[in-house]
């Protein structure tokens, strides 16, 4: 099978007193449902929510509304109420758009992902996945109510055209820069049926065929970065919006630009136009001014146009929307604000200088026979009369705008003494005075976080959100464990970090202003915990110093219904498989043949009295005929006896052990001389079992001879071309130290017997190994995924059946971690728990759900979640990883103690990074104070003998060493440098230890020496 791109977990954290209704960061789309006067928001919280519109307040529902200004002025109170909303993505949301007669809802997000939700539907359905992007999807379109696709652009440099009915993609435009490449990414999209316009970094328009993909022309003009663009319905005329200050007007037909609008002092950021004609407009910039434009009754002629500065943010706008009155703007807040609109047709009141210079125009436009729709010199008869205009809110829509050239933004007349000779321009004052500073309506939104810190430990994170509020969170038990107020959040880190330095297992984001932890595979499973530093409800046992690993701990509970789902469907499998054994076996009236002929056993023989060909599980086969050599090569051979506990190399790769898991007696934890190679592929025990403590002990003890030095000579330098080629002991991938084992095994047995014959058979043996992998390997495939473990696991059921047919039913090999190494976590249910998949821009959201609900997406999760995952939950192993070690040197004190040397006179130790300074003491009280041989045996130990560290000190840069601190702490907090850890080990004189004699202790290395020899 393929192997998956690599997953990882992520889980997000619920805030507290979270309610829905509002954004908790800036919003970045608005979108108006005309029909169902609904207005829709797209926030960076990757929250979508939708709005009721003018609602009368006797009605039910949440107001999320501050009605600053309409009462005052006299206008109908108009109340937005929130009416839903969806966590739609996990990362920012760019855009948003509606399409199908304004029943769905369309967002790009930062995520990669595009997604459609329908927001009217009876079931509230979540958001679906229509598309992917392969970096960050920016801006969507869609040409109209009535068609079904939509079309989206993003950093990747790619146009998608995506069908809403979920056909998927229907067409991909590459649309990358020509010069530089890399400018290519699309900020800005407008699409009609004929026409799709694209900008972005390039400063270039492009324009493309919808139907080909081919492109149709491209406009070259703008100086800076293209923000947004609009297209008439016609599809003859294209606005675009730029950081260079200005809107550019182009004509499809004629293939070039026919205005250049500068009516704005700062980069523009956003478009809106809901006139098919684009006649009507509206623009805002980075400083935050609305700009409302009116062209229509121009002909053409756009200097002009009316151009008002209707409204003034405190921040800038990266959308608009205009409706019914109302102009709705979405800054870098989470709060979204409503404008009140202005009526730029006929009555609305100018300045006498600007009503003049429009009535001639009209006067101009009617003697050449041209209809005018510019606004009249008063409002009509019986309505009331509006107030004026303010000059200063009247912008110069170009530079080469005739107006309001002069005009006294001081006042409304004309300056004396002015005249305009030719070409001469006047410079006129940049002081602009929008109508509207306060906004009629704020549509509040909600905290979100904006900065962390996570704690030494690694376990607390300190948080600050928008309001100022500093919270501590607890990440294994995933809620929130202390506030404090509003206060600098490095104000506060001082007073609750801990000296500790656990290895990093998990990262942080807060870009969607909630906390979310990521767990990558690589390195989820490096951090522990010491068992005595918990703080639990239910009381556990533990053993001395027992490790509790975190990436474990919280994935075990974090999954803990999905576990519960498994192990009851695990169960109706191997129900259903005992009630059919006896069923098959009284159809066929026999039992089921063997896979091969067995053969017995010599009396008294255990796997480890005889040197035969090693197997992969650690096992041997007793030597006994020549036959037995080609049956090792033959699949399906049977098995020879293997001790309780052991697997063969018929077990499932699933039981392949994890070198993390295992006790620390079984894998020499805390010591080392070199990497150690593995005891084989498949002969690691299943980890399920917590990590203990080890003492440390001398980084180079003197090995055993080998039986013939020759061969050990040879394995010698294999390993050391091994360790050159970057293979080490740890990888699973070591086949030649396999290979190489099989071999040498054989060449044992070829000595134990005494045919010629036999040794043929072997070498043919050692060929087939060399030569192909395993045939057995290629019996059956499994997927990589969450569901392969589970196949494997069947599997094994199935062939117990088959190979064993009078056992009385199939036991589960399903073994999740026990209290005693994952103790007990009560999550909150609403925690989300997210899988992602690596893509080539970022990682692309495959499954998302909730501590409550994982055990109902059972079947999702087994198709999309990883391998490793499943290996954790259900068998409990971990991946095979190599831990991180410290090395060290022990003295005495000023000479005051008999010194730890070895027989080759090193002194130096390597240890475990977890290891306490208690059990270095108590590697100190073992060298240089042992108990005589001979003594203590059989007898109980003395309940008042003082223990290691109750009179033994540890001491580095002479100062006294707690005896919980770990030798990870010691390097970074107190040794901090690149060498050798230098420790002193020094007696308190509660016990008198005696020096030894001279010449002593070159006598007891000498011993050790022998010892080691023997």
């Amino acid at each position: 099978m393929a192997k998956k791109a690599r997953q990882r977990i992520s889980y997000v954290l619920e805030l507290p007193n979270s309610l829905p209704g509002g954004h908790r960061l800036g919003v970045n789309g608005l979108a108006i449902d005309r029909d169902n006067a609904i207005l829709y928001s797209g926030g960076r919280d990757g929250v979508i929510c939708a709005w009721d519109l003018n609602r009368n307040l006797a009605a039910g529902g949440h107001s999320a509304v501050v009605d600053t200004f309409a009462r005052a002025n006299g206008r109908p109170k108009s109340i937005t109420r929130f009416r839903a909303q969806t966590q739609a993505h996990t990362h920012w949301i760019n855009d948003i758009a509606l399409a199908q007669h304004h029943t769905a809802l369309v967002s790009a997000s930062s995520d990669l992902q595009v997604k459609l939700w329908r927001p009217l539907s009876s079931g509230m359905t979540e958001p679906a996945t229509i598309g992917q992007h392969r970096d960050y999807a920016k801006c969507v379109a869609t040409p109209s109510q009535a068609t079904s696709w939509v079309a989206s652009g993003g950093l990747d440099r790619r146009l998608y055209l995506w069908d809403l009915s979920g056909a998927g993609k229907t067409l991909e435009i590459d649309v990358s820069g020509e010069e530089m490449v890399e400018k290519g990414s699309v900020y800005a999209l407008g699409v009609t049926h004929d026409i799709l316009a694209n900008g972005g970094p390039e400063s270039i328009v492009r324009l493309w065929d919808p139907r080909s993909g081919k492109r149709i022309t491209k406009f070259v003009g703008h100086t800076d970065m293209i923000r947004s663009i609009l297209i008439s319905d016609s599809g003859d005329m294209v606005l675009s919006a730029s950081s260079d200050q200005t809107v550019k007007v182009w004509s499809v037909t004629a293939g070039r630009c026919m205005h250049t609008l500068t009516m704005h002092d700062h980069s523009v950021w956003a478009l809106f136009s809901d006139d098919p004609k684009l006649n009507v407009f509206y623009s805002s910039d980075r400083s935050g001014l609305v700009v409302k434009t009116d062209v229509r009754g121009t002909m053409g002629d756009m200097d002009n146009g009316l151009s008002l500065a209707v409204a003034q943010e405190n921040d800038g706008v990266s959308k608009l929307v205009a409706w019914n009155d109302s102009i709705w703007t979405a800054t870098a807040r989470a709060s979204i604000n409503r404008w009140p609109d202005v009526d730029t047709t006929d009555g609305i009141q100018l300045p006498e200088a600007y009503r003049q210079h429009r009535a001639s125009v009209a006067t101009v436009r009617s003697k050449e026979g041209s209809p005018s729709s510019l606004p009249t010199l008063a409002a009509r008869t019986g309505e009331p009369a509006k107030k004026t205009v303010p000059a200063k809110s009247i912008l110069r829509i170009s530079n080469s705008a005739p107006f309001p050239l002069g005009i006294n933004r001081d006042g409304d007349d004309i300056i004396p003494g002015l005249v305009r000779m030719g070409s001469e321009l006047l410079i006129e004052p940049s002081f602009v005075e929008p109508l509207h500073y306060v906004p009629d309506e704020t549509i509040e939104g909600q905290f979100g976080l904006v900065k962390h810190k996570l704690l030494s430990d690694r376990r607390r994170v300190l948080t600050l959100d928008t309001a100022g509020d500093v919270l501590m969170w607890d990440l294994i038990q995933c809620r929130p464990i202390k506030s404090f107020g509003k206060r600098h959040l490095e104000d506060v880190e001082p007073e609750v970090n801990t000296r500790e330095a656990v290895t990093p297992w998990c990262s942080i984001d807060i870009s969607s202003g909630n906390l979310t932890v990521v767990l990558e595979p690589y390195n989820c499973f490096d951090a522990e915990m010491y068992a005595d530093q918990l703080d639990l409800e239910e009381a556990v046992e533990f053993r001395e110093d027992q490790r509790i690993n975190l990436g474990k701990w919280v994935l075990r509970y974090l999954f803990a219904n999905l576990i519960d789902e498994e192990i009851r469907r695990d169960e109706a499998f191997r129900h259903t498989l005992n009630e059919a054994a006896p069923k098959r076996t009284v159809l066929t009236g026999r039992k089921a043949p063997p896979l091969a002929i067995s053969i017995p056993s010599r009396p008294h023989w255990t796997p480890s009295d005889l040197s035969a060909t090693p197997r992969a599980s650690g096992t041997q086969y007793p030597p006994m005929t020549p036959g037995l050599a080609i049956g090792l090569a033959t699949p399906g051979s049977p098995m020879a006896p293997v001790p309780e506990g052991s697997t063969t190399a018929f077990s499932p790769l699933d039981k392949w052990a994890s070198h993390v898991s295992r006790q620390s007696g079984e894998r020499d934890d805390y010591f080392a001389d070199a990497i150690q190679a593995p005891e084989g592929i498949h002969g690691a025990k299943l980890a399920q079992t917590t990590t203990t403590e080890a003492p440390p002990a001398q980084e180079a003890p003197a090995k055993a001879p080998a039986e013939n030095g020759k061969e050990k000579e040879k394995d010698g330098k294999d390993e050391e071309k091994e360790k050159d080629n970057g293979k080490t002991g740890g990888t699973t991938f070591g086949l030649k130290k396999l290979r190489r084992g099989m071999a040498l095994g054989s060449k044992k047995l070829v000595r134990s017997l005494s045919t010629a014959a036999v040794e043929k058979a072997v070498v043919v043996v050692d060929e087939r190994a060399e030569g192909s992998e395993s045939s057995s390997n290629h019996e059956k495939e499994f997927e990589d995924s969450f569901l392969g473990v589970i196949q494997r696991l069947r599997n094994e059921y199935e062939k117990q059946l088959v190979e064993n047919p009078d056992q009385p039913a199939v036991e589960t090999k399903v073994a999740p971690s026990l209290t005693n190494e994952t103790p007990v976590l009560k999550l909150p249910g609403g925690t989300k728990v997210i899988i992602q998949e690596e893509t080539t821009g970022g990682s692309a959201e495959i499954y998302r759900g909730t501590v409550a609900c994982v055990g109902k997406d059972a079947d999702l999760i087994e198709e999309r979640a990883p391998r490793w995952l499943g290996e954790l939950l259900l068998l409990n192993a971990l991946p095979p990883k190599e831990p991180v070690k410290v090395s060290f040197v022990l003295y005495p004190w000023k000479d005051t103690l008999p010194p730890i040397v070895s027989a080759d006179g090193n002194n130096r130790l390597n240890a475990n990074r977890m290891l306490r300074v208690r059990k270095i003491l108590a590697y100190v009280a073992e060298r240089i104070d042992p108990v005589p041989e001979g003594e203590g045996e059989g007898e109980e130990p003395d309940p008042d003998a003082l223990r290691p560290e109750e009179y033994l000190e540890l001491y580095c840069n002479e100062q006294l060493l707690p005896l919980k601190m770990t030798l990870a702490t010691l390097r970074t907090h107190m040794w901090r440098g690149g060498n050798d850890i230098v420790l002193y080990y020094k007696a308190n004189g509660r016990k008198k230890i005696p020096m030894p004699a001279p010449g002593a202790a070159a006598e007891a290395g000498n011993d050790e020496a022998a010892a080691h020899a023997a």
